[in-house]
């Protein structure tokens, strides 16, 4: 442990773990609080006007407050680092993670702070059929993690502030290129790729991950809504998402299900949507926001391989 590394964790759970572990104290942690991949963003972050889109958009699409206390109090820690001498970065494998890890990266730039910054990610681990979180490595294997830590470039910085321009700008279609940049960042690409594909499908109105959900409904015998957030917390692949962002995914999904006290089964839309037999995007009426960029206004079309203006909301 050294008193003079910065760290910054991607939750609590993480934060407590390194804390136990004597990687870090809670003199030199910071824990980022934040779920930048879904909802609107700014590019200045933590701005007065970001933290206020922010808490109103948790309010409205989620019926649920965001501590904005308790985010500003983290990151007040930023003002005065004058004590260390790098920063580790503490993100997983998945686009939850890589979107809150370029955030945080432009922040650093915002406020001048150009400290030797180290990536510590967790995802394929030697000797373990998938991947893992950093909270779920073991002790020994955290501090190998921990380390191989990864310096990142000035290229690495770069593009991770690229990414966030973007992200927080209203054509997503600039990332494309960015997929198969080399970069210090092992599972960016994948991430990116993840998020185009969190658009829907330009046959079936429904994305890649909805796509997936009503799978598992049909595949498998689904008991409720909550027996359905367990199923797709295992089987989401690198979207990383949460309760809170799964639960309000099904809930838009519950015009294609049948359900009854013991079982939630398709009806005949959600198996005329897993078909692409039929558009569903006007009815699912899913107003989220990808950074800068509404969902409802974009199609991702697989031939294209890109995202396509929709066009009833064309101007």
């Amino acid at each position: 442990m050294s008193d003079t590394t910065l760290h910054i964790t991607n939750g609590n759970f993480l934060t407590n773990y390194l804390i136990k572990l004597d990687i870090a104290t809670e003199e030199n942690i910071i824990t980022w609080q934040e779920t930048l991949c879904v909802g609107p963003t700014l590019e200045e972050v933590a701005s007065e006007e970001f933290l206020d889109i922010r808490k109103s958009f948790f309010k409205s699409f989620y019926d649920s407050t965001l501590s904005i206390e308790e985010i500003t109090s983290e990151l007040q820690k930023l003002d005065n680092i004058s004590n260390f001498t790098e920063i580790v970065l503490w993100f997983e494998y998945d686009l939850f993670c890589h979107i809150n890890m370029v955030a945080v990266i432009s922040l650093l730039e915002q406020k001048g702070i150009y400290l030797p910054i180290y990536l510590v990610c967790s995802g394929r681990v030697e000797g373990e059929k998938e991947l893992k979180a950093l909270a779920e490595l073991n002790p020994k294997q955290l501090q190998s993690h921990y380390n191989e830590k990864i310096l990142l470039k000035l290229d690495d910085i770069a593009l991770a502030k690229h990414i966030w321009e973007i992200y927080c700008g209203n054509d997503h279609n600039l990332l494309l290129p960015l997929i198969t940049r080399s970069s210090s960042f092992e599972y960016m690409g994948i991430c990116l790729k993840a998020h185009i594909k969190r658009f829907p499908d330009v046959r079936s109105g429904i994305s890649t991950l909805e796509y997936n959900i009503l799978k598992l409904v049909k595949d498998n015998t689904i008991t409720s809504r909550h027996h359905l957030v367990g199923y797709t917390l295992h089987y989401q692949g690198y979207y990383g998402y949460g309760d809170l962002q799964l639960e309000r995914i099904i809930d838009l999904l519950s015009l294609f299900f049948i359900e009854t006290e013991k079982s939630l089964t398709l009806n005949r839309k959600g198996y005329l949507a897993l078909e692409h037999q039929h558009n569903y995007q006007a009815e699912m009426n899913n107003t989220i926001y990808f950074g800068g960029v509404r969902s409802l206004d974009y199609k991702f079309d697989k031939q294209q391989n890109k995202l396509v203006k929709t066009i009833v909301h064309a101007n």
